[in-house]
């Protein structure tokens, strides 16, 4: 099934509606089922454009027609390139001429006005069904502190989370809708017109760009070592902005981007760090209550710990305990790898392994529970002292965690 057309089964709005009852069909979004449904009290708008088309659709059951056209004229003076809130005021229109027209209803749908439908869907399940300012995003277990900032892509909801590094911790900070690729998600290769899931980051900033891409563009480190160890290809994966001419694009219409509207990437960009910031992008992404957040935060550090005192202990049996059956680095599987250690190890009396800057990722979309692992390494022997950035594919086995991949990354 294609993304557009998920999306549309997913949030069906009741057929047979006129226009005054879109907010009625939006609160549907919650439940699926047409229960009603409200906004969030106070909600904080990403952008006061969003903001007044949301209150322009709640306020037509809340409010009336007269103060929901209010707000609908506001979005456009906002941004007079709004398809979306031109289709909305034409439909209000006509309703207040008494001759109500069914936007919901998808057998009335044109090509046109499919994606726009689309839109509103989303951005009204953003305030009716989203994730709580304290709920956590369950990839996101441990910020470096090189890492100010997170962004958390939640594609089944066509937003974009920021979170501040609050000592290791996520805060969420803001959010903005965004534009996927248009053949959905999951990129596995080189023109296929899908967002990759994975975790990445932001490894440049471009400026002085053809309009189409909006007035800056930030490239992600697409493919990774996760996607090659994988078989992944394809490159070019951004954040970049819209025409000057068009102030949205629908959920699903890029040929594998992430893209904002241009002044809600102006925001992003204030949160940014070349090199440093990290981005996850998932597919239904997981929101948990802190102490639920935290209990699973603990467990791993605690299964990492544990491998880097055994490390120390010199005891390779406990050692090699904490990487899986099927582990690989880059030029050696697991047997390969016990025999260089074996004789690595022989002629040392102690060992000591610092770490620092460390950062845990729960990687999504991998079929396995798969976390990713990142650190400054500071080891120390009586033979060898040396220090590297390391990253780590752990996997969840039955037993416990193991280590499924690790390298040397810098």
């Amino acid at each position: 099934m294609r993304a557009r057309d998920f999306l549309r089964s997913r949030h069906r709005f009741a057929p047979r509606l006129v226009v005054a009852a879109l907010c009625m069909a939006a609160t549907a979004v919650a439940d699926g089922q047409g229960h009603t449904a409200s906004v969030r009290a106070a909600p904080v708008f990403a952008n006061e454009v969003e903001g007044a088309l949301v209150r322009a659709i709640v306020g037509l059951r809340e409010t009336g027609l007269r103060r929901a056209m209010v707000e609908i004229d506001r979005a456009i003076d906002l941004n007079a390139n709004y398809k979306l809130a031109y289709l909305v005021k034409g439909d209000m229109l006509m309703a207040r001429a008494g001759k109500p027209v069914a936007f919901a209803s998808l057998s009335a749908s044109s090509a046109s006005v499919a994606p726009l439908q689309d839109e509103a869907r989303v951005r009204m399940h953003r305030y009716l069904d989203g994730p709580r300012s304290d709920d956590l995003p369950s990839p996101v277990l441990q910020l470096a502190p090189s890492q100010q900032h997170v962004l958390v892509v939640d594609t089944s909801r066509s937003r974009l989370f920021v979170y501040a590094n609050d000592v290791g911790r996520p805060r969420y900070v803001t959010d903005f809708y965004i534009s996927l690729g248009k053949n959905g998600v999951d990129k596995t290769r080189e023109g296929d017109q899908k967002t990759p899931i994975g975790i990445y980051r932001i490894i440049s900033s471009k400026e002085k760009l053809p309009d189409f891409y909006g007035p800056t563009a930030f490239p992600i480190d697409y493919p990774n070592e996760w996607d090659r160890i994988n078989g992944r290809n394809g490159h070019g994966i951004w954040l970049h902005g819209t025409p000057s001419d068009t102030y949205a694009r629908a959920p699903f219409a890029t040929d594998g981007c992430i893209v904002l509207t241009n002044d809600d990437l102006a925001k992003l960009s204030r949160f940014v760090d070349v090199s440093r910031t990290p981005v996850v992008i998932g597919n239904a992404i997981k929101w948990e209550e802190g102490q639920r957040w935290e209990n699973e935060r603990e467990s791993f550090i605690h299964a990492f710990e544990s491998w880097r005192k055994d490390w120390e202990s010199r005891d390779l049996d406990k050692y090699f305990s904490h990487y899986a059956s099927d582990f690989r680095t880059e030029r050696r599987d697991l047997s390969g790898w016990k025999a260089s250690k074996r004789k690595s190890n022989a002629g040392k009396s102690w060992i000591k392994v610092g770490v620092d800057n460390l950062s845990v990722f729960a990687y999504p979309g991998s079929g396995r529970d798969v976390m990713m692992v990142t650190f400054d390494q500071d080891y120390r022997s009586n033979t060898l002292s040396n220090r590297v950035v390391k990253r780590q594919y752990w996997v969840r086995e039955d037993s416990g965690w193991r280590i499924l991949h690790e390298a040397v990354i810098s």
